[in-house]
């Protein structure tokens, strides 16, 4: 990757590089790319597919069962300001 496509994708980020900082990046990626290009090397001619990585179907999750729960006035309680039963926060974005 050239240093002047880093820099855009930093600008179209919203940040500004300097031409130190996307030096590093480059070489960062560099070196990323020369060890992603290991797997190309592996030979995997005679390997299976694999659909699913366990031969037996694991069921680890627990069954949904109703429990204890916080009412909507519950829930709402200790808010500071509610606006037809939704809370009502500052605007966080500009």
């Amino acid at each position: 990757m050239e240093i002047d496509e880093i820099k855009k994708l930093a600008l179209d980020l919203k940040f500004a590089l300097s031409d130190d900082e996307a030096r590093d990046i480059q070489n960062d990626f560099s070196i990323l790319d020369k060890k992603l290009a290991l797997f190309d090397k592996i030979d995997t001619t005679n390997v299976e597919e694999m659909i699913y990585p366990f031969d037996v179907e694991t069921s680890f999750l627990r069954e949904d069962t109703v429990g204890h729960y916080l009412s909507q006035d519950e829930a709402l309680a200790n808010v500071a300001k509610v606006k037809q039963g939704h809370v009502v926060v500052p605007k966080v974005v500009k």
